[in-house]
Parts: C-alpha cells; sequence; structure tokens
C-alpha cells in the first residue's frame, strides 16, 4: 500500500504560536471511529446487560436472512471468481499494483506466508478434520451413503467448496481493488474510495463513510468467531497435554493472554511482528503435515486427493449454485455453507486491506495467483492429508467420527492420536493455533486501526490498543452469549452488507483497470490506424 501523499510544504514564515494555528492531524480518528466505536460499545452492552434477548434477536434474524437472502452468499463469491480470472488472463494482467516501475517490498515466500497465516490460519487446525469428518459422518444433502468411500470424495469435495477458491476470490477481489486505490490512484486506504467509479461523489459524504463503519463491524465480527475458534482448540489442546478444564473459564484467559499478545505484536507493524510470527506458523505447518502424510495413510490419501478435485471441478457451478430444498437442507446450509461463504465475506474488507498492504509493486495477474491460486491448492492438500488421514482411521474402528459428533475441537487431537508422538504433536498444534490466533488478530487489529483513522498507514498506538481490546472483549462476550452458534450469527449477520458492496467493488475495478492510462492509446486507436502505423514501420526508408 502506498504511503499517503505528503501534505503540502508550508510557507518558511515563522507563525505565533496561538491556538489558532493549530490544525488536526490528518490522521487523527474521525466520524467512521467514533461511529463504528459506538455501535460495538452498545452491541458490548446489550450482551452485558440482557445476553438472552440479543442471542434470540440474533438467531430470528439469522434463520430470516438464510431463508429469504441466502442464495446471495452463494452468487457473489462465484461473480469473484470469475471476474479474477478474467482479469488475470486479460491485458488488464499486466497492470502493477503501483508505478509502471514498482516491484514487491517482500519475497515470494513472506509474501505468501503472510496470506496464508495471517488470513485463514486457525481454520486450518479448526476445521482441517472436523469439517470432512462431519460430511463422512452426515454427506452434504444426502449425496452419498454415510461412512463410505463416496461419503469421503463428497467430504474432501464440499470442504474444498467452503474453502478453496470461493473463499479466495472473495479476499481477492477486495484486495485487488484496494491495492490498485491505494497504490495505483493514491487513495486512502479504505472501502469507499474505490467505490467512486459507480458512486461518485457519495462517498465523499455520509454514505461512504456508512460503508467503512460497516467494513470495520463486519472485520470485527468476522475476526471474533476465529478467536472464539481459536480459544476453543487451545483449551481442547491444554486439556489433553496439561490436563487442563475444558470449559469457558479457561477459554476467556485464554483469550484475555492471547489479546495482550497480538495487541503488542500489532504495535510493532507489519515488517516486524505479522511477518516473523506469519513465516514461522508456515514452518511448523508444513513440518506437522508432511509428518502426517508420511505416518498416517500416504496412498489413501494421495489417491483421495486428485479423486476429490475430480470430483470437485467436475461438480463446480452445481455445487456453487446449490440452495436448501428442505428445512433440514436450509439448517445444513445455515450452519456450513451460508456461515462460511458469509464468514468470508465478513474477512473481506480486513483481508483486501491487509492484500493491499503487502502487495504493492505486484502484478495483477501475480496476485490473482499468489491469492486465488495457491492458497486454494495449499488448503485442498491440507484437508485432505488431515481429513482424509482421519477419515482412513475411522473406517478402521478408530471411533474419530464419534469424537468428532461429541466435540468438534476434540477431531484434530482424536487423529493425532491415532499416530504416534501424540504428545508431541498436540504441543505442536497448539503451538501453532496460538500463533496463526495472534498473526490474524494482530493483522486485523493493525487493519481496524487503519480504517478508522482515514486509511493511515501509521494508526496511533491508543487506537492499536483500543481495538485489540474490543476484539478480545466482543470474544468473550459472544462466547458467553451462546458460544459458536453465537459466533457464527454474528459474522453472518455483519456481512449481508457485503453481499452487495463486493458487487459494487467487481464493478468499479473493472471500470478502474479500463480507463487505466497504460492502455489509454489502445483503447481511443482505431483497428485500420493500428494497421497502417504497422505497415508504414515495414516499409523500407526509400518508400518512405
Amino acid at each position: 500500500m502506498v504511503q499517503q501523499l505528503d501534505p503540502p510544504v508550508q510557507p518558511r514564515t515563522r507563525l505565533k504560536k496561538t491556538s489558532s494555528s493549530k490544525t488536526p492531524s490528518p490522521n487523527r480518528p474521525g466520524a467512521v471511529f467514533a461511529v463504528s466505536v459506538g455501535l460495538i460499545a452498545a452491541f458490548v452492552l446489550w450482551a452485558a446487560v440482557s445476553p438472552t434477548s440479543l442471542g434470540d434477536t440474533m438467531t430470528n434474524t439469522m434463520n430470516w436472512v438464510a431463508g429469504s437472502l441466502g442464495w446471495a452468499y452463494l452468487v457473489v463469491p462465484l461473480m469473484c471468481i470469475g471476474l479474477l480470472i478474467y482479469l488475470s488472463l486479460s491485458r488488464y494482467g499486466d497492470i502493477r499494483l503501483g508505478s509502471n516501475t514498482s516491484r514487491p517490498e517482500y519475497s515470494t515466500r513472506a509474501w505468501l506466508a503472510m496470506i496464508l497465516s495471517a488470513v485463514m490460519g486457525i481454520g486450518l487446525v479448526s476445521y482441517g478434520v472436523a469439517e470432512p469428518m462431519s460430511h463422512f459422518m452426515v454427506p452434504p444433502h444426502a449425496s452419498a451413503e454415510p461412512e463410505t468411500m463416496d461419503a469421503a470424495v463428497r467430504a474432501l469435495q464440499f470442504s474444498f467448496f467452503h474453502w478453496g477458491p470461493h473463499a479466495w476470490a472473495i479476499f481477492g477481489v477486495f484486495g485487488l481493488a484496494i491495492g490498485y486505490s491505494t497504490h495505483r490512484k493514491g487513495r486512502p486506504g479504505l472501502v469507499s474510495p474505490m467505490l467512486r467509479p459507480v458512486l461518485g461523489k457519495l462517498v465523499d459524504g455520509w454514505f461512504g463513510k456508512a460503508i467503512d463503519v460497516f467494513a470495520i463491524i463486519a472485520t470485527l465480527f468476522g475476526t471474533t468467531t476465529s478467536l472464539g475458534l481459536g480459544a476453543s482448540q487451545i483449551n481442547e489442546g491444554l486439556g489433553r497435554v496439561f490436563g487442563l478444564p475444558n470449559g469457558l473459564p479457561v477459554q476467556i484467559v485464554i483469550i484475555a493472554v492471547i489479546t495482550v499478545l497480538f495487541t503488542l505484536s500489532a504495535l510493532s507493524g507489519v515488517n516486524k511482528g505479522i511477518r516473523y510470527i506469519s513465516e514461522i506458523t508456515m514452518g511448523l505447518s508444513v513440518i506437522l503435515a508432511i509428518y502426517v502424510f508420511v505416518a498416517g495413510p500416504t496412498s489413501f490419501i494421495s489417491n483421495l486427493f486428485f479423486r476429490s478435485v475430480g470430483q470437485y471441478a467436475n461438480d463446480f457451478f452445481s455445487m456453487s449454485l446449490i440452495t436448501p430444498s428442505t428445512g433440514d437442507e436450509l439448517q445444513w446450509m445455515q450452519w456450513w455453507t451460508y456461515f462460511m461463504m458469509a464468514w468470508w465475506l465478513s474477512w473481506g474488507a480486513f483481508v483486501g486491506v491487509f492484500l493491499a498492504k503487502i502487495s504493492k509493486g505486484r502484478t495483477v495477474r501475480q496476485f490473482v495467483a499468489g491469492v486465488l491460486g495457491v492458497p486454494s491448492l495449499v488448503f485442498f492438500i491440507w484437508f485432505t492429508i488431515f481429513g482424509g488421514s482421519a477419515i482412513k482411521m475411522d473406517m478402521g474402528g478408530a471411533g474419530i467420527g464419534e469424537a468428532t459428533t461429541a466435540n468438534i475441537n476434540s477431531a484434530f487431537f482424536a487423529m493425532l492420536d491415532q499416530l504416534p508422538l501424540p504428545q508431541v504433536t498436540a504441543v505442536v498444534t497448539v503451538i501453532l493455533v496460538a500463533l496463526f490466533f495472534i498473526s490474524g488478530a494482530d493483522a486485523n487489529t493493525y487493519v481496524l486501526s487503519m480504517l478508522s483513522s482515514k486509511g493511515t498507514l501509521t494508526p496511533s498506538r491508543p487506537v492499536l490498543t483500543l481495538w485489540g481490546v474490543l476484539t478480545g472483549t466482543c470474544s468473550v462476550l459472544l462466547l458467553v452469549v451462546g458460544g459458536l452458534v453465537a459466533l457464527q450469527q454474528a459474522a453472518m449477520l455483519s456481512a449481508l452488507p457485503f453481499t452487495l458492496i463486493v458487487a459494487l467493488l467487481g464493478i468499479s475495478l473493472i471500470k478502474e483497470t479500463r480507463a487505466d492510462p497504460e492502455f489509454k492509446l489502445l483503447r481511443h486507436a482505431k483497428l485500420a490506424e493500428l494497421q497502417e502505423a504497422e505497415l508504414r514501420a515495414e516499409r523500407p526508408e526509400s518508400v518512405k
């Protein structure tokens, strides 16, 4: 993300230090910050005073949204995939996120590590075994007989659907739009300025501020869902290794400790805390994945991967637009597909700003490959290794399915228990989740501070600290109100406005790239004129 433009050079005339000569800092939090904090404070107060009322309201609202507007959570991600593929394959793929001479600030390895660990790292552990096993036990939409090989393929197919290109395409559109707006156009690092080609001057008034407020609230609740999942996973791991009780009090303490750590990491900046933690987590993840692949059912995993990828590709469009036909299917969609797509939408602004920040100097084509292609492949491999191993073990009578049904947080550790050195791998997993927890939350804290401080790349320490505390507080309160269900509902409801915002971002991105100065001559020249110029260039000098 480009640095903001320097303020105009002031005259060298000495002015008297009077109160009238003082001007507010351009990076000082304004109305967006005040409204966002006010709304979140009202939510916190509601949760503290009447948690039952809040839980009932969220449940009723979410049931209506899923039944009436759930299809929007399917259509938008599919459109995002199409847009990114189009941009990467077209001539616009050569546009750089910055000036034509800009080059990447981070190595490809560091860049990919930050993308993977700071974006959806906790989900790799929270859902890496739990989701495939859940679909294996109860195949989605009755598409296979439970606990069969067909069910195993369907389990991986829907895991790919929920965690693959559909998720990363949402992030990619946000990131590309904001990266183009900030690096190429020199605008503030906010969502609203990128919508100028569609909304015009509306982005300068209250409407633009409302969009940025929505972005902040959705980002906060999308992240609190991850924090709740992470706390549950850490609690489960500590219980297995050290015998700590598994329950809400311990999870609150875990969130409190982690909140302090990720806030301190965010205060250190992207180049220090976030970058180094991301690289460490990626290293540990690779080691753990290789260990499970080698020590586990290697042949089964390999065959399942290619068969599941083939099934995913074959059913891509029908699966992407499948909607519920019964009340039971609606419930399933609300717990899985609708929630997953809404979760990614709620993360869109956070991830988009973060991706834009770390992707300066890369071309559109490089960005799409690094954000849509590589992470999707990594997640396909991860879910097949861990989910496939658990499925094979359960087929052999290991009882992992029963453990998953009893407590979804125990699924990953139940799989590791079937391999050598379970205590060691459990400790590594706890460390991995904690680092994922920190790297994702400190990136979130930085982005929330940036969005609420007029897009500045250097938000103040008090603002960073405040957002760190609010993130941890909201996560705790949602766990108290309704556990994982409340976390999911908050993410889904906060994401609803973003179904429209993402669509507008896509339209804006097309308009912006088509009007890019890089293609100005080609845009206005006629084909005949270009052909004539080419012929003139090929004629001998004597003919000219």
